[in-house]
């Protein structure tokens, strides 16, 4: 598999490629990197042929859409599809706004980002603004893709308000998808049973280690004809790296999961497979998945990533995994 082959998702038929560029690192999540970093992995993107870029307005409280709209300034609207979100609108930070901390605690989620603070907001009026502030962020007059942002604790609002918001947006053309994104495979479940989807962007729950969206969310969304996107299959880090101290799931990994995962990247090592290259293309293996975004800082660690899609893996390899109990065996697995 190749990180630019295209895939038709949704209604419209929207061309996608099957790896995307997500862009949280981008809103200097965890750590700053610079505007020229920035635009340099947008453009790196680009130039390996991928498509789909995915952003929110709570990325950097906006920093990651204000860098995009600079590293995509000369480049021609129909080569990139974008995707943002709604569900967060931003204000100016006040005293007593809760802080998002890094996974460790030890200081903010996004640096040297503006001070702002990002509220649920699910109503159709908000969706609008929301849709309204992104494209002026981004510098476009169309999205490809809205997505409503982690509606957890919000399902009738976010039903009621942003996804009509989205319906009537769609109809008038300013976006060309309608999808929902969160970590939480049952609440994109209870979504795709109960409204109207192109899309579902999971993070985090179909992995190497958390294959929780198998059971109901991929099946319900082959029924309904819902593509399903993946974020999160390094889950935060862990899969990248399996140390101590290591990020799963936007927390410090605890004994028992980095244990699991440097097993695994034991059972890679006997093939010369770096554990990177199996977990990014295990979710390929469901027919459901039709792509993949990785979040990345550096234009190396796209690269990296590129060809840990694209290295050869000895069947073997899943064989083994699951013979150790490290992936159950109805799960499918490639080859």
């Amino acid at each position: 598999m190749r990180a630019d082959d295209v895939v038709h998702i949704g209604e419209n038929r929207l061309a996608i490629t099957r790896l995307g560029l997500g862009t949280a690192w981008l809103g200097n999540m965890y750590a700053a990197i610079d505007d020229a970093s920035a635009a340099a992995v947008v453009q790196r993107a680009l130039g390996l042929g991928m498509r789909l870029i995915d952003t929110a307005p709570l990325y950097g409280y906006g920093l990651a859409e204000s860098r995009l709209r600079e590293a995509l300034g000369d480049v021609p609207r129909d080569s990139f599809v974008m995707s943002t979100k709604v569900g967060r609108m931003l204000r100016p930070w006040a005293p007593g706004d809760p802080v998002l901390r890094k996974y460790d605690g030890t200081g903010s989620l996004f640096v040297d980002a503006p001070r702002m603070h990002a509220e649920f907001d699910f109503s159709y009026d908000a969706a609008l603004r929301c849709i309204e502030d992104s494209l002026r962020r981004l510098g476009l007059d169309r999205l490809d893709v809205a997505l409503i942002h982690d509606p957890d604790d919000h399902l009738a609002e976010a039903l009621d308000g942003a996804h009509r918001a989205l319906q009537r947006l769609k109809g008038e053309h300013i976006i060309g998808a309608i999808g929902v994104g969160t970590n939480q495979a049952a609440v994109l479940t209870r979504f795709a049973r109960s409204a109207d989807l192109d899309l579902v962007l999971l993070a985090g729950e179909y992995t190497l280690l958390d294959q929780t969206g198998l059971e109901e969310l991929l099946p319900t969304c082959q029924a309904r004809n819902v593509a399903v996107v993946l974020g999160g299959v390094y889950n935060t880090g862990i899969l990248a790296d399996p140390s101590l101290g290591a990020c799963y799931k936007y927390q410090v990994a605890p004994a028992d999961i980095v244990e699991r995962a440097q097993r695994m990247r034991a059972v890679c090592a006997r093939y010369d497979t770096p554990l990177r290259a199996a977990a990014v293309q295990f979710p390929f293996a469901h027919p459901a998945v039709s792509a993949v975004v990785v979040g990345v800082r550096s234009v190396a660690e796209l690269d990296d990533t590129v060809a840990m899609l694209q290295l050869p893996i000895d069947g073997q390899l899943w064989t083994d995994l699951r013979t150790e109990g490290l992936l159950p065996d109805h799960v499918p697995v490639p080859g």
